[in-house]
């Protein structure tokens, strides 16, 4: 059957199309990964089509995520790039159905390997739908800190030097200069939560909020500044607060804070700033990058000082 140049050249690309799509949507290493990183802290990778071009970006431990330099595919092989200074990362990896095997590398300017580890990744579930807090029941009151001592709390690594203690009512931590003391959690775990408290932040702090012990909650002084993920109310380098809600030092200040169904709402000084926000994965410094386990409250306590009060917890009753 004959066939005319033009219904001809349209079939060749729409099967070009279909197999490019086909192609993309059978990438087994586009979505976000869950890593347990060399030496067994949390991490996180992410990667993603954009216009035919694959783009990464990368929570190693601390810290933000960042993108990457490279990402490409080779066979059965993913390779992403990272570099800093003069230092060259290269991370490849293996995928086998929701589970990978990496291999890191690093190389000095003259080439000269160093640093070769292996380690794990788990594909992280697809987030679900925004969850309609108007319908969501919480539970009774659980008052996390009883403002006398530090019952119900502990150091997450109990050979770290402590900096917490109770004074007035307040949960204080205090921080000699060059020092990095120990972070707080409860010694109870939680899934799905309000989680109401009141912080006072002292020159330059620099504490947090972790939710379930993996997603942080910035608490900062930054009264002034311009909007940033690393400010007061922040979902720590991912999720920017929509506007500047924070008080000057010295003030006492709120937190209204909900997670339900991996999406987090918190509202600060009674402004709300992330509204049913998706979480996308874990924060630096998460304790694990598991999201379908419940866990602790933290407050980052290895920075600087910080005071809390008045800290309270619904859980979510299903």
């Amino acid at each position: 059957m004959n066939r005319s140049p033009i219904k001809l050249l349209c079939l060749v690309a729409l099967t070009l199309f279909s197999a490019i799509a086909f192609g993309r949507a059978e990438n087994p290493f586009i979505g976000r990964w869950a890593l347990t990183i060399p030496g067994g802290a949390a991490g996180w990778l992410g990667i993603e089509d954009k216009g035919g071009q694959l783009q990464g970006s990368i929570l190693w431990s601390g810290g933000s995520v960042v993108p990457v330099q490279g990402v490409k595919v080779d066979g059965d092989t993913l390779t992403v790039t990272r570099t800093s200074k003069d230092v060259t990362e290269t991370i490849t990896a293996k995928a086998s159905g929701d589970d990978l095997k990496l291999t890191t590398v690093k190389a000095k300017a003259d080439g000269k390997e160093f640093g070769r580890a292996e380690f794990t990744g788990k594909r992280i579930p697809p987030v679900p739908a925004a969850p309609d807090l108007s319908k969501v029941k919480f539970g009774e009151a659980i008052t996390l800190f009883n403002g006398k001592d530090l019952t119900g709390w502990k150091l997450v690594n109990p050979k770290a030097e402590n900096g917490w203690s109770v004074t007035d009512g307040v949960l204080i931590n205090r921080v000699e200069p060059g020092k990095h003391l120990g972070n707080l959690r409860t010694e109870r775990e939680f899934k799905d939560f309000n989680l109401k408290l009141e912080t006072r932040t002292q020159a330059n702090s620099n504490s947090g909020i972790y939710l379930r012990g993996i997603y942080e909650i910035q608490v900062a002084e930054s009264f002034g500044k311009p909007l940033d993920p690393h400010n007061m109310g922040a979902l720590y380098s991912r999720i920017t607060p929509s506007v500047a809600a924070e008080k000057p030092i010295g003030e006492w200040q709120t937190f209204d804070i909900t997670l339900v169904d991996r999406h987090v709402t918190v509202i600060l000084n009674g402004q709300k700033i992330i509204d049913n926000q998706p979480v996308l994965g874990c924060t630096g410094g998460a304790l694990t990058s598991d999201e379908s386990k419940p866990g602790p409250i933290m407050l980052q306590g290895d920075h600087t000082n910080i005071d809390y009060r008045n800290i309270v917890i619904r859980p979510v009753v299903k």
